[in-house]
Protein backbone atom coordinates (compact mmCIF):
# COMPACT_ATOMS: atom_id res chain seq x y z
CA UNK A 1 0.00 0.00 0.00
CA UNK A 2 2.69 2.49 1.03
CA UNK A 3 4.87 1.36 -1.88
CA UNK A 4 2.03 2.10 -4.33
CA UNK A 5 1.50 5.57 -2.89
CA UNK A 6 5.22 6.32 -3.10
CA UNK A 7 5.33 5.07 -6.70
CA UNK A 8 2.38 7.21 -7.77
CA UNK A 9 3.86 10.24 -6.00
CA UNK A 10 7.21 9.64 -7.68
CA UNK A 11 5.66 9.37 -11.15
CA UNK A 12 3.45 12.44 -10.73
CA UNK A 13 6.23 14.56 -9.27
CA UNK A 14 8.60 13.56 -12.05
CA UNK A 15 6.06 14.49 -14.75
CA UNK A 16 5.36 17.86 -13.12
CA UNK A 17 9.09 18.44 -12.72
CA UNK A 18 9.78 17.71 -16.39
CA UNK A 19 6.92 19.91 -17.59
CA UNK A 20 7.79 22.84 -15.33
CA UNK A 21 11.45 22.77 -16.37
CA UNK A 22 10.59 22.65 -20.06
CA UNK A 23 8.14 25.54 -19.78
CA UNK A 24 10.58 27.88 -18.03
CA UNK A 25 12.32 30.44 -20.18
CA UNK A 26 16.08 30.10 -20.27
CA UNK A 27 18.80 32.49 -21.31
CA UNK A 28 18.30 31.57 -24.94
CA UNK A 29 14.50 31.33 -24.54
CA UNK A 30 14.40 27.80 -25.92
CA UNK A 31 11.18 25.82 -25.92
CA UNK A 32 9.16 28.15 -23.73
CA UNK A 33 10.32 31.15 -25.73
CA UNK A 34 8.92 29.67 -28.89
CA UNK A 35 5.66 28.70 -27.21
CA UNK A 36 5.14 31.72 -24.97
CA UNK A 37 6.72 34.33 -27.22
CA UNK A 38 3.34 35.56 -28.39
CA UNK A 39 2.15 35.83 -24.80
CA UNK A 40 4.85 38.39 -24.05
CA UNK A 41 3.65 40.58 -26.88
CA UNK A 42 0.02 40.38 -25.80
CA UNK A 43 0.31 40.65 -22.01
CA UNK A 44 3.62 42.40 -21.62
CA UNK A 45 6.89 41.37 -20.05
CA UNK A 46 5.70 41.56 -16.43
CA UNK A 47 3.22 38.78 -17.08
CA UNK A 48 5.99 36.59 -18.52
CA UNK A 49 8.09 37.17 -15.40
CA UNK A 50 5.08 36.25 -13.29
CA UNK A 51 4.75 32.95 -15.17
CA UNK A 52 8.46 32.27 -14.71
CA UNK A 53 8.11 32.90 -10.96
CA UNK A 54 5.19 30.45 -10.78
CA UNK A 55 7.09 27.81 -12.75
CA UNK A 56 10.05 28.32 -10.43
CA UNK A 57 7.90 27.63 -7.37
CA UNK A 58 6.27 24.61 -9.01
CA UNK A 59 9.70 23.26 -9.93
CA UNK A 60 10.95 23.59 -6.36
CA UNK A 61 7.89 21.87 -4.88
CA UNK A 62 8.02 19.06 -7.45
CA UNK A 63 11.74 18.54 -6.81
CA UNK A 64 11.17 18.24 -3.05
CA UNK A 65 8.31 15.79 -3.57
CA UNK A 66 10.44 13.79 -6.00
CA UNK A 67 13.30 13.50 -3.52
CA UNK A 68 10.99 12.60 -0.63
CA UNK A 69 9.16 9.94 -2.62
CA UNK A 70 12.44 8.49 -3.94
CA UNK A 71 13.77 8.25 -0.39
CA UNK A 72 10.52 6.67 0.76
CA UNK A 73 10.77 4.03 -1.95
CA UNK A 74 14.42 3.31 -1.09
CA UNK A 75 13.54 3.00 2.60
CA UNK A 76 10.59 0.68 1.90
CA UNK A 77 12.68 -1.69 -0.21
Amino acid sequence: MLYTIATVLLILSSLVLIASILLQSGKSAGLSGSIGGGAEQIWGKNKARDYDAKFDKVTKVAAVLFIISALMMAFIQ
